[in-house]
């Protein structure tokens, strides 16, 4: 009778086990396909970004009449394979480039084309700080659960690694300079 009772506390104690292991497993499922969701967010907000200064090498030369590379970021950009970090840090930098040359002339100001790109930009860029504020969200509540206990035993046997957050860099004098035109 008592080996009953072994055997009966031994398969209550593996389905409360298999339980925890089940339920902890869809909630990691869940917050990878979130965060996979929130990544494929700022990765096309950030080729939209690079698609309208891409587009505006051509604009500028022809306005400029500059020969040479116009936004060499964004040439950079283009021969190397970046993360969404890197990207949105390389980003910016083209985006200071970019503002510069309205800056120095009042032709490059005054087009029609130019000032259609710098409103797309500005726009995009409270896009950029939500997705990336999202992600950071959503990240700072999947590292948690990869970092503490109990959850963190299955995290160690799926292999599940904290992730990455977006840096939160203060760019507000850049774009409020590009609304000020």
């Amino acid at each position: 009778m008592v080996v009953v009772y072994i055997l009966f506390a031994a398969f209550i104690i593996i389905g409360v086990i298999t339980v925890f292991v089940v339920i902890t497993l869809d909630n990691f499922k869940g917050y990878i396909i979130r965060i996979n969701e929130a990544e494929a967010n700022i990765e096309s907000t950030l080729n939209k970004r690079f698609d309208l200064l891409n587009k505006s090498i051509d604009i500028i030369r022809n306005i400029t009449e500059k020969e040479g590379d116009i936004l060499d970021t964004i040439v950079n950009i283009r021969s190397q394979k970046l993360d969404n970090f890197e990207l949105d840090k390389q980003l910016y930098k083209a985006i200071e480039q970019f503002h510069e040359y309205a800056t120095e002339s009042a032709v490059v100001k005054g087009n029609d084309e130019y000032n259609k790109i710098e409103i797309n930009l500005i726009e995009s860029e409270a896009e950029i700080i939500a997705l990336k504020k999202y992600y950071n969200d959503i990240v700072i509540e999947y590292n948690s659960i990869v970092t503490k206990f109990p959850s963190l035993i299955v995290a160690k046997i799926k292999k599940y690694h904290t992730k990455q957050e977006f840096e939160f860099e203060d760019h507000s004098e850049l774009i409020n300079s590009l609304k000020e035109k």
